[in-house]
């Protein structure tokens, strides 16, 4: 696509919300009516009938509908998220506080919030997964008391969604203890966790989010993803949109290409079968967590690429260009490490016929094809 400036580029965004989104009532027996909800369809969605997308579903969608899925669309364009259905529940002022309303006793929902909850976790989940191509991997969003509402939906025995949003909440007493219980009952799947909080909430509410994080950042299970972001500086309003942001960058951070801090913390001292290994699981676990099938980006392919010729003399270059050739076998690239392998080994016969076959597969210039012969020129040298 086109570079854009920043303005264009909103207006780009806000025309793609626009167009994929629509709005309609759900006629919900727990609620004893219709309840509207807004849905964002990625442009995507029609083109491959057989792909799936995670979900998120936004509470108070009145005002948070709009920012989750404007982040969405980015942080998909830059290939950082894959693209993701959104559901919002519009919420007035009113509404809100009946739907997620808890008891002062003992920090559950009410009736009334009861019905809400099991609104969501029964019947729009359900319509959702009837309805569209829904990936395993789900979302849920809240600000201050909806905030406190998508907890119910992690201490449950099997929880509806894999990640928590938790803006500026506004905990019921036991709940931040409910939960602390829960993750140490977690074994199989992994739940992500975000709490944001700040210096523009009210004193009483910074320093019950502070205990909350002091306890949160406690817990020992590797399968409870948490991050905290203390937004001192912001505003109530600012918070909301980099809150959003800066969830989905560690919800879904995976999903990126390896950046120079992953590569650093997680890749430079492996030994090349484990890059390899590492590589390979990267995309496996992509897949598994979000549907998302995608070929190992050439970019994470040149990510690893020195530690494969540089450490222990090159011996898994054949493998690391196998890997390739099965992901592209279009592509020179898979023969060029093979090629390199054999050229390493002073086999130059089979080097020759590998480079050969990779410089057949170029279609790009004819500067790309001139530094491809290079290799070619390089082993006939040698030969003679």
């Amino acid at each position: 696509m086109k570079k854009l400036t920043t303005p264009l580029f909103m207006l780009f965004v806000f025309s793609i919300i626009a167009q994929n989104t629509f709005t309609i009532d759900i006629n919900s027996y727990e609620l004893g009516g219709e309840r509207e909800v807004r849905i964002y369809i990625p442009p995507s969605y029609e083109i491959d009938s057989a792909r799936v997308y995670p979900m998120a579903v936004i509470l108070d969608a009145d005002y948070l509908f709009d920012v989750y899925v404007g982040n969405s669309i980015l942080f998909a364009q830059k290939e950082k998220a894959p693209e993701q259905i959104v559901v919002g529940i519009n919420q007035d002022n009113k509404r809100r506080y009946t739907d997620c309303a808890y008891d002062k006793l003992n920090s559950l929902p009410t009736n009334k919030s009861d019905s809400f909850y099991r609104f969501v976790r029964a019947e729009l989940l359900n319509y959702m997964e009837e309805n569209y191509r829904i990936s395993p991997f789900k979302t849920i969003v809240g600000n201050t008391l909806t905030a406190n509402f998508v907890n119910y939906f992690f201490i449950e025995d099997d929880p509806g969604f894999n990640a928590f949003v938790s803006i500026n909440p506004y905990f019921a007493p036991d709940v931040p203890y409910m939960v602390e219980t829960e993750v140490y009952k977690v074994k199989k799947n992994s739940y992500y966790y975000y709490l944001s909080s700040g210096d523009y909430l009210s004193a009483k509410r910074k320093s019950q989010n502070a205990t909350v994080n002091s306890l949160f950042t406690s817990l020992e299970n590797e399968k409870f993803k948490y991050h905290f972001d203390d937004l001192s500086g912001a505003t109530k309003i600012s918070s909301i949109g980099q809150s959003m942001s800066n969830a989905m960058h560690f919800i879904f951070g995976i999903y990126a290409a390896i950046s120079k801090e992953e590569f650093e913390t997680n890749i430079k001292d492996l030994s090349p079968p484990d890059a390899i290994a590492y590589l390979e699981n990267k995309y496996v676990e992509i897949e598994y967590q979000f549907g998302a099938n995608l070929k190992i980006r050439e970019r994470d392919i040149y990510a690893i690429e020195g530690l494969i010729i540089d450490k222990e003399n090159g011996e898994f270059l054949r493998d690391f260009g196998e890997m390739i050739y099965k992901l592209y076998p279009e592509s020179p690239l898979g023969d060029y490490y093979i090629g390199l392998d054999y050229e390493l080994r002073g086999r130059y016969r089979n080097a020759l016929d590998a480079y050969k076959e990779g410089y057949m597969k170029i279609t790009g210039s004819i500067e790309d094809a001139d530094a491809f012969y290079k290799n070619v020129e390089r082993v006939s040298a040698k030969m003679k």
